[in-house]
């Protein structure tokens, strides 16, 4: 898949990702991958970049720990990153439902 497809969509997978359980970087850019069928490979230098800007708005924390013998920051969904998430899904059915009208697909606003 094109990477600018993503473009401003990076932090809403990521908070999804997250949703789940709390995550350390790569095994969120694996759940994306896996999520996705493989047609979403994320790297390293956009996912840490998002989860810092996710943790300096609030809608995640982050915490060291020891993962498989190493040590990584691991972040979990906050209550506001919870709200953010809703908001997100809900403005990308809005979104869908825009172009899937303009384009003539099943997703096409009644």
């Amino acid at each position: 898949m094109d990477a600018e497809a993503l473009r401003g969509h990076l932090e809403s997978l990521v908070l999804a990702v997250l949703e789940d359980a709390p995550q350390h970087g790569y095994a969120v850019i694996d759940a994306v991958r896996l999520r996705s069928g493989g047609a979403l490979a994320l790297n390293t230098g956009s996912v840490y970049p998002a989860l810092r800007r996710l943790e300096r708005d609030g809608f995640v924390q982050g915490s060291w720990g020891l993962v498989d013998g190493r040590r990584r920051r691991t972040y979990r969904l906050t209550r506001a990153g919870r709200g953010e998430l809703a908001a997100s899904r809900q403005r990308w059915r809005e979104f869908t439902s825009v172009v899937g009208g303009v384009l003539g697909t099943e997703e096409a606003a009644s």
